[in-house]
């Protein structure tokens, strides 16, 4: 008896816990009508060169959608999309690595992969932030781990 009441409990918690994982992803991630990465494939990244997706090989990931070049870049994202997505929700990874952090454009063309994560950096008016992080990489993905968490669980 105490099984089937555990199962209806099981179920209507993990919809809970998927439905406000994607509250907390429009909430804070940065899109355009929920567009990622300025309409960038994710996986051109990874190929050393992103290039812009199109509109019609697209790909909703947790109320999150991305745009692809070819029907095969989606597939592979469908695979594992937490792998190839954009640290920190796409934000500037040096403004989340400050003492103040704060959520800042990033330029989808500036980038750094690192552990075969993708982080995207702000680049404007000769800031280059991506330089900025490079001097002290460690300390600035740890600062950036450590804020990212508490504005994702506020």
């Amino acid at each position: 008896m105490m099984k089937i009441l555990l199962l209806p409990l099981i179920f209507l918690f993990s919809f809970s816990s998927f439905a406000q994982t994607e509250v907390v992803r429009k909430k804070h991630y940065n899109t355009s009508d929920n567009i990622a990465l300025s309409g960038y494939d994710p996986m051109t990244y990874f190929a050393k060169k992103p290039f812009a997706g199109k509109k019609s090989i697209a790909y909703t990931y947790l109320g999150i959608t991305y745009y692809f070049v070819s029907e095969k870049s989606r597939t592979i994202f469908k695979t594992n999309p937490s792998k190839y997505e954009p640290a920190y929700g796409g934000w500037c990874a040096y403004a989340l690595a400050k003492k103040k952090p704060e959520k800042m454009e990033a330029d989808p063309e500036t980038y750094k992969i690192v552990d075969d994560k993708l982080y995207v950096f702000y680049n404007s008016f000769g800031i280059n932030t991506v330089k900025k992080w490079n001097k002290d990489e460690e300390k600035s993905k740890a600062s950036a781990d450590k804020n990212w968490n508490i504005i994702i669980t506020d």
